[in-house]
This record gives C-alpha cells, sequence and structure tokens, in this order.
C-alpha cells in the first residue's frame, strides 16, 4: 500500500512537471515585441521540422513543445507551407492558430504540358480565388497570355494570395527566359527554326511523350517527318484543335485533352496534323525544359514511327509495314 502511494505521488509530480513546463514553453518567447517577421513553412516539412524552425527564428520557446501539441491534437494536418507574418509575442497556441489560418502566400505547382486555361484554372483553385475574382482573375490572365501559349513556364512557384493576373503571368513568362537560358536560344538558331516554332514542337512532344528518354528521339522523328512534308499525324494537336472549339466560352468544366474520334480526323484546323502537313501556327500547351531540350538537341534515329501501349511504354518502328505490326501487337486488343 505505502509503495503504491508512493508511485502515485511520484506519477502526480511528474504529470504535474511536465504541465507546468508545457505550460511555461507555450508562453509567448517575447511579449513586449510587436515587430512581424516573416516565416516560411517549406512544402513537405514536417512537424518537428517546422518547430525547429520557429525556434531558431525565436518565435516559440520550444520546438518540442510544438511538435508536442500540434502531433496530441492533430493539428499539424492543417498547416499549409507558404508564407506567414507572426510576431514573436504570440504563444505557442496563437503561433499554430495562424499557420492554421493558412499562409499570406501559397505553393503552386504547375505541371507540364498544361494549356493556358489549365494553368489559369490552376491559380484560382490553389489561390483560393472567390467566385467573382474568379471570374475576373480568368479573363484577365487569358487576356494577358493571349499570344503567350508555349512561353509560361512550369514549375513550382510562391505567390500571394492576392496575386494579379498580370503579376501571375509576368512571373510565369520570365522563369521561362530565365531556364531556357542565352547557350539554348543561340544553338536553337542553328536548326532552322525560329524560337516559337520549336517551342511549338516542343509542346507537342510535350503531350505525345512519356519519359525524358523518348523526347530526344520523338523529336528527331518529327523534325524528319518536316524535312521530308510529311503530315506530323499527332493527336496531341488535333485535341488542341477540337477542344478550343468545344470550349469557345472557356469554363472551369471544359475537357481540354479527350480521346480523339473518327470524325474529330476531319476536323478543317491548320492544329489538324493528319489533314495538314508542316508545324501548327503556335504552341498547343507549355512544355517543361526537358522537351525543349529535347528539340534543341535532338537524337537521330533510323525510326520513322512510333507509338505508346496500354502501359504507356514506347514502341518505334522503321516502316509503316513495322508500325501497322505495333499497331496491330500493342493497340488492336
Amino acid at each position: 500500500m505505502k509503495q503504491t502511494l508512493i508511485v502515485i505521488v511520484l506519477l502526480i509530480a511528474s504529470v504535474s512537471s511536465a504541465l507546468g513546463w508545457f505550460y511555461l514553453n507555450s508562453k509567448s518567447r517575447s511579449p513586449q515585441e510587436t515587430k512581424a517577421q516573416d516565416f516560411l513553412v517549406v512544402k513537405g516539412s514536417s512537424a518537428s521540422a517546422i518547430g525547429d524552425k520557429l525556434e531558431k527564428e525565436g518565435l516559440i520557446k520550444s520546438s518540442l513543445a510544438f511538435k508536442i501539441y500540434v502531433q496530441a491534437t492533430g493539428k499539424q494536418k492543417s498547416i499549409l507551407a507558404g508564407e506567414y507574418r507572426l510576431l514573436p509575442s504570440y504563444s505557442l497556441f496563437k503561433v499554430v492558430g495562424q499557420l492554421e489560418k493558412g499562409p499570406l502566400e501559397v505553393w503552386v505547382t504547375i505541371p507540364e504540358g498544361l494549356r493556358k486555361e489549365e494553368i489559369a484554372e490552376k491559380f484560382i483553385n490553389t489561390l483560393g480565388k472567390k467566385e467573382d475574382v474568379a471570374a475576373t482573375f480568368r479573363q484577365e490572365f487569358l487576356s494577358e497570355t493571349k499570344s503567350k501559349e508555349g512561353f509560361l513556364f512550369p514549375e513550382t512557384y510562391l505567390f500571394p494570395k492576392d496575386a494579379s493576373a498580370s503579376a501571375v503571368s509576368a512571373k510565369l513568362l520570365a522563369t521561362f527566359d530565365k531556364k531556357v537560358d542565352s547557350k539554348m536560344k543561340e544553338d536553337a538558331k542553328s536548326s532552322g527554326y525560329t524560337l516559337s516554332q520549336l517551342i511549338t514542337l516542343a509542346s507537342i512532344i510535350e503531350r505525345e511523350t512519356k519519359t525524358p528518354q523518348e523526347r530526344p528521339v520523338v523529336s528527331g522523328i518529327l523534325f524528319k517527318r518536316l524535312a521530308n512534308r510529311w503530315p506530323l499525324q499527332v493527336d496531341a494537336a488535333l485535341q488542341y484543335a477540337v477542344a478550343s472549339a468545344k470550349c469557345r466560352v472557356q469554363s472551369a468544366e471544359c475537357k481540354w485533352w479527350e480521346s480523339l474520334t473518327k470524325d474529330d480526323l476531319e476536323v478543317a484546323s491548320p492544329y489538324n496534323t493528319y489533314k495538314y502537313s508542316g508545324l501548327p501556327p503556335a504552341p498547343i500547351a507549355n512544355p517543361g525544359l526537358s522537351s525543349i531540350s529535347a528539340v534543341i538537341y535532338p537524337e537521330e534515329s533510323p525510326y520513322w514511327f512510333y507509338l505508346h501501349d496500354a502501359d504507356g511504354k514506347i514502341h518505334y518502328a522503321k516502316t509503316i509495314e513495322e508500325h501497322n505490326e505495333n499497331i496491330r501487337i500493342y493497340l488492336d486488343k
């Protein structure tokens, strides 16, 4: 009985000590400080990493107290990546509350191969634009980028939630100029094509290929077709034309890359590369650096044809007979 009482007393003392420690470490680190600090939560950061950074930057007393609190309450799931403005006078609970509200700036990831309309929706959704603001943002972004398809560089960006369409488009265009450096632009001149024409081909390759390894090979194939006045015969360009006709009034519900039908092959559009030879008049999407590099540095091969099977694996062919056999083996199932 005496031993049990001792254990209970020690347990109460330990719990009291732990609660006292947590209480002290949940208090404001600098109660009188009124100068706000910018604090960045990096995408994918753990609760431990966020706590360590908060303590290091003088915004909380203890990273351990932060970790215990957010994990015990499940609040770590509510913390979003982005830029916050915090005061050293905030308590631990106030800091976590601010992180739960969401950042002043958020990360927006633009994948390779999207049309400008899809990019607009990415920003509207990720920046949390409300319906009335979304309509204005969409209209302004599409107006700003009307002739810029292909040059809106796919990347992960950090933007204020209230970023304007003009600021967004300017940043994407500036990133293109930064990523496609002067050497690449100089090397591109030897192709005999303008940069705009090369980006048009790069946008097709972005939509037509699956891996970085196959892009230079497909690029070489398409360049050979162009040089020999063959039609390019690529689905992606025709998908662009079909979707553009169906979605003349752009909305979030538009489906931009639907599978083609036999009737689609007869569409009278310069983007119909089954019906018309040469390059389409402009890019069909916004390619990444791998596809842009592939058109500047294409790989020669004996192939003239390619297709992807149901698993996404590419199969090349030197002749139309080989290509038809690949169709029979990999697609006619």
